[in-house]
């Protein structure tokens, strides 16, 4: 886990980075071991205010999808600077209007293993057609758990933080500029779609 000083870090990295027109605003810049996801605003299309639903909701995609392909070479070689400083892949998202949409990003994989009637309640969840794998499953439930448990979570990683600050504190920190394993510096790999 990272602490907030790290991650004010790469946000203000990428707030400096970025290229001036590419967002109207970075809204979210987020971090684990694995990736980096940069988020910004995007303009919404100007569609007249009776239009229905549908060609909203199609003007919005076609707007995305217009950035994405615009925007790809700049995104790209910030990603790569982002890469081989952080040493993480970095994955793009965007808002539009009240849409957002991810492009390509980090699907890593996760090994456990679980006791019989945990394996039940995932195959529970493939019977009922909610999931196709017990992979999908598990994904569904951390995403359940995610969604209801949120201020419990953050209260969590703010305890952590405070662990890493008292850990800091100890007599056996390094100094400042020898790397340490935070988590910002591990190495990974790059590869598949350099959609950035």
């Amino acid at each position: 886990m990272i602490t907030s000083e790290q991650k004010e870090k790469l946000r203000g990295w990428f707030a400096g980075r970025l290229p001036d027109d590419l967002f109207e605003e970075l809204t979210e810049v987020t971090v684990d071991r694995e990736e980096i996801t940069v988020i910004g605003r995007i303009p919404a299309p100007r569609l007249a205010e009776d239009v229905s639903a549908t060609e909203r909701a199609a003007a919005v995609e076609g707007r995305i999808q217009e950035f994405r392909e615009r925007t790809r070479e700049s995104r790209i070689e910030v990603a790569r600077e982002a890469e081989h400083k952080f040493r993480r892949k970095v994955s793009w998202g965007v808002e539009c209007g009240t849409e957002r949409a991810l492009f390509t990003h980090v699907a890593a994989p996760v090994m456990t293993r679980l006791r019989q009637p945990e394996r039940q309640v995932l195959d529970t969840l493939i019977a009922g057609g909610v999931a196709r794998s017990r992979s999908e499953a598990l994904a569904w439930c951390v995403r359940l758990v995610q969604r209801h448990t949120d201020d419990w979570l953050s209260e969590l990683r703010e305890s952590l933080e405070n662990v890493q600050r008292v850990r800091a504190q100890g007599p056996d920190t390094e100094p400042e500029d020898a790397p340490t394993d935070t988590g910002v510096m591990e190495e990974t790999s790059s590869s598949g779609d350099e959609d950035g």
